[in-house]
């Protein structure tokens, strides 16, 4: 197969160049609790006056942030453990919604959406499910205090605060530690069904904050994670009626939440942010890697794990043949690789980029890394973004598809600006050392993120930030033609963030 490689780097730069620096302690600050909302799912273009009036409300009385990111892969638990720590997988080490460890067992994907598979992870780890330390225990050597209340599943649950300190968890399934549940029965009585929209699962998860939280544990930084629209999106598609009523009760929630706080005088006292772990795509896929790559489904040689490729004894050879088929297949999108030299942002086989870029590096990653290609076409209901995974339901995430990636932040609160739109990028691993900051801690060296200061009101104006966007690109000549790769992110403070990937072919 004849080859040809191009790699192009574009910089960008805006902004003044002005560097955040750490003020003293505010000591009002520390009287102030921090509620983080996350709301599975939620698209930025869902928050309209029309949908969400009180999310919306919310947006015009503090910051809304255009440019806020989910972590690639854009799945739940990835999101979740990096909430929960303030990593990339590349440092986290949670990579993925199914996870692989050969050392536990050799033909076992691990469902991280299930609290048991991620104990059982824990257990054989010696403690390390993630390799690095989370909110909860960094809130804790600060004489502070994390609680987690969730309608989504235990797993997620689970990896908010997976060392069970501060508050623990509230949760249907999983309610830590043991001491808590006589308390979490007695005012939250029976757990209802799961159901789409979850609303009564959603409901009772608010009821948790209010009810024991507020008034039991009353913890300095909760994580509330609430379960719709993705509950309900995945089984009838972005913008459906069900999806679109899954999320004006969501909103209702919001309201009692707001209204609740105002009740108890603690309007002035709470800063509350609302996000999504994943914006959303409609699926128009049809087949999968299984069937693409393996002849046999009991084959050993090649084991996959969602977008995760593991290839046997790490063969080299394989792996590049696996590639080549990955580059002339339509529905691949971009493919990540090992990195080919340290800092560099070529992958080690020709024509992919590397796991650098995508924050994957780490000892427990595949050999290959793949995402769904994507379209901005609309679907039957106007909703933009499509990817070509193969799925039983109608859409999902996942992929590095700008309509993946780009999610959902406002924030309001005692300690934040007041009507206010940054463009600044931001991301899901800047919530941790945000809440450390608020809290008067220093974020520890082992957080990518950093500290949304631009949010704060004694902050600098997100239009002081300096953003810098770059774009690699790499190409390869294939027997069908070119398969062109490109990879856009942007860096603040010298946090990276993934905007989206490309790719296009071009048959000779």
């Amino acid at each position: 197969m004849a080859i040809v490689i191009l790699f192009v780097t574009v910089v960008l730069v805006s902004g003044s160049g002005c560097r955040l620096m750490d003020p003293p302690v505010n000591a009002a600050r520390l009287d102030h609790s921090s509620l983080v909302i996350v709301l599975d799912g939620l698209r930025p273009d869902y928050v309209t006056p029309e949908l969400m009036p009180n999310l919306h409300a919310l947006g015009e009385q503090g910051v809304v942030c255009k440019n806020h990111h989910s972590i690639f892969p854009t799945v739940t638990r990835v999101n979740a453990a990096s909430i929960a720590t303030g990593c990339y997988p590349t440092r986290h080490g949670l990579m993925g919604n199914s996870v692989y460890f050969p050392e536990i067992s050799a033909d076992t994907k691990f469902n991280t959406g299930n609290a048991a598979h991620l104990q059982r992870i824990e257990a054989a780890t010696g403690g390390h499910l993630l390799t690095a330390p989370s909110l909860g225990e960094v809130l804790e050597k600060g004489g502070r205090k994390l609680l987690a209340v969730s309608s989504g599943s235990s797993g997620s649950a689970y990896l908010l605060n997976h060392k069970i300190k501060g508050g623990g968890i509230i949760h249907s399934e999983l309610v830590l530690p043991s001491s808590l549940q006589p308390r979490v029965k007695e005012i939250l009585g029976p757990v209802p069904p799961d159901a789409s929209p979850n609303t009564l699962r959603n409901r009772r998860a608010v009821d948790a904050y209010l009810r024991i939280g507020l008034d039991d544990v009353q913890p300095n930084v909760t994580l509330m994670w609430l379960s719709d629209p993705d509950h309900t999106q995945h089984e009838h598609g972005v913008g459906a009626p069900l999806t679109l009523e899954a999320i004006r009760q969501v909103d209702a929630e919001i309201g009692r939440i707001v209204a609740a706080l105002a009740t108890r005088g603690l309007q002035d006292k709470v800063n509350i942010f609302v996000t999504s772990d994943h914006g959303f795509s409609t699926h128009d896929g049809k087949l999968g890697l299984e069937t693409l790559l393996k002849q046999e489904v009991e084959s050993k040689d090649v084991f996959i794990v969602e977008g995760a490729i593991y290839v046997k004894n790490h063969d080299a050879e394989k792996i590049r043949r696996i590639v080549e088929r990955l580059q002339v297949t339509d529905w691949v999108g971009a493919i990540f690789t090992r990195p080919a030299k340290h800092d560099q942002p070529d992958g080690v086989v020709t024509g992919t980029l590397s796991f650098d870029l995508a924050h994957w590096t780490h000892p427990r990653a595949a050999d290959i890394l793949v995402s769904a290609n994507w379209t901005a076409a609309a679907n039957q209901h106007g909703y933009k973004g499509t990817s070509t995974q193969q799925d039983d339901e109608p859409a999902g995430h996942g992929t590095s598809s700008p309509y993946d990636v780009h999610n959902t932040l406002i924030a309001v609160g005692p300690d934040i600006k007041s009507g206010v739109v940054s463009d600044v990028s931001s991301g899901n691993a800047d919530f941790a050392p945000t809440l450390c900051y608020l809290n008067g801690i220093k974020p520890p060296n082992s957080m990518n993120g950093r500290v949304l200061k631009e949010l704060l009101r004694d902050g600098p104006s997100p239009r002081s930030v300096d953003v810098q966007q770059f774009v690699h690109r790499t190409q390869v000549r294939t027997g069908r033609g070119d398969y062109q790769l490109e990879l856009s992110h942007s860096i603040v403070n010298g946090t990276d963030y993934l905007n989206y990937t490309r790719v296009t072919r071009d048959s000779r």
